[in-house]
């Protein structure tokens, strides 16, 4: 969160660690994520950006139509393992590959040289 921490406050979004994003029944927990205001629900119908860090079988990638359906404007997936981030921005109902975030105005060369690997 440290990495994101300051282009978000200068995109007004306000950082989260785990929540839960959708509804009873129908929701997954991100890792981190990013809002337009300060999350008060125990079940968030949105957020901003969500981040996903790999981890042995988890189901990253299989998230993504979730994501999509609930409005998540942007996705950052982390590999710590194979030290690289991807970046997603939901385009036309569907998640496009992106070199840099929109709404943190970096990119995502900027963001991996940031980040301090675990060894």
């Amino acid at each position: 969160m440290a990495l994101f921490a300051p282009a978000a406050h200068a995109a007004g979004l306000v950082g989260s660690t785990e929540f839960n994003l959708g509804e009873l029944g129908d929701f997954r927990v991100p890792d981190l994520g990013y809002h337009r205001g300060i999350p008060s629900e125990v079940f968030m119908p949105t957020a901003a950006i969500v981040v996903e860090v790999i981890s042995p079988d988890d189901e990253t990638w299989a998230k993504f139509d979730f994501y999509a359906r609930h409005r998540v404007d942007e996705l950052c997936i982390a590999d710590p393992r194979q030290r690289w981030i991807r970046w997603f921005v939901l385009a036309g109902g569907a998640y496009e590959d992106a070199p840099a975030s929109p709404l943190l105005g970096v990119t995502v060369a900027e963001l991996e040289a940031g980040i301090d690997w675990p060894q």
